[in-house]
């Protein structure tokens, strides 16, 4: 299938309905937001993150979630956007919700952390320094989608924890 540039199709939430792994792929409907859906498509890692850690599993536990849902995310995403028939449509936001989930689960459970984990993925994954600019533009699919937010995870995760080192 030949992805275009513009899509094919308008998504709504009817559509994302009649399409589960769409639905999944947009972030439970929230990559529909009009304005900034990778910021409000972000938003579910939040909830998610928590009921994980609620769960009080194994330190591994959460890292091998991480790995299933970014290997599922592959296909989600790969998936999503060959339904809409554009290369990275702006609202397929699974990537940003296990990318965030990354963050969450590597760093201090605090109000404050979490906030400086969200910011701080969300400029990361909106300016796309290099790397991330990089494998952008030259890793397309679903492979690309979810891989340029590992990396602005892992950004995000290195000055988190070289500030971890700062103050404390």
């Amino acid at each position: 299938m030949t992805i275009l540039t513009e899509p094919v199709v308008r998504p709504t939430l009817r559509w994302l309905l009649a399409r589960p792994v769409c639905f999944v792929g947009f972030g439970f409907g929230t990559g529909l937001a009009p304005k900034a859906p990778g910021t409000f498509g972000t938003l579910p890692a939040l909830p998610l993150a928590w009921l994980c850690l609620q769960m009080q599993l194994p330190l591994q536990a959460p890292l091998l979630l991480i790995a299933l849902l970014f290997s599922i995310g592959i296909f989600i995403c790969s998936h999503t956007e060959q339904q809409l028939g554009v290369s990275d449509h702006g609202g397929i936001v699974w990537d940003e919700i296990v990318a965030m989930m990354l963050v969450l689960f590597c760093i201090p459970y605090h109000a404050g952390w979490w906030l400086a984990g969200f910011v701080l993925f969300r400029l990361f994954d909106a300016v796309k320094p290099w790397p991330i600019r990089w494998f952008d533009a030259r890793v397309h699919g679903g492979l690309g989608i979810m891989l340029d937010d590992l990396i602005a995870a892992g950004f995000t995760l290195l000055v988190l924890g070289l500030l971890h080192m700062w103050i404390a």
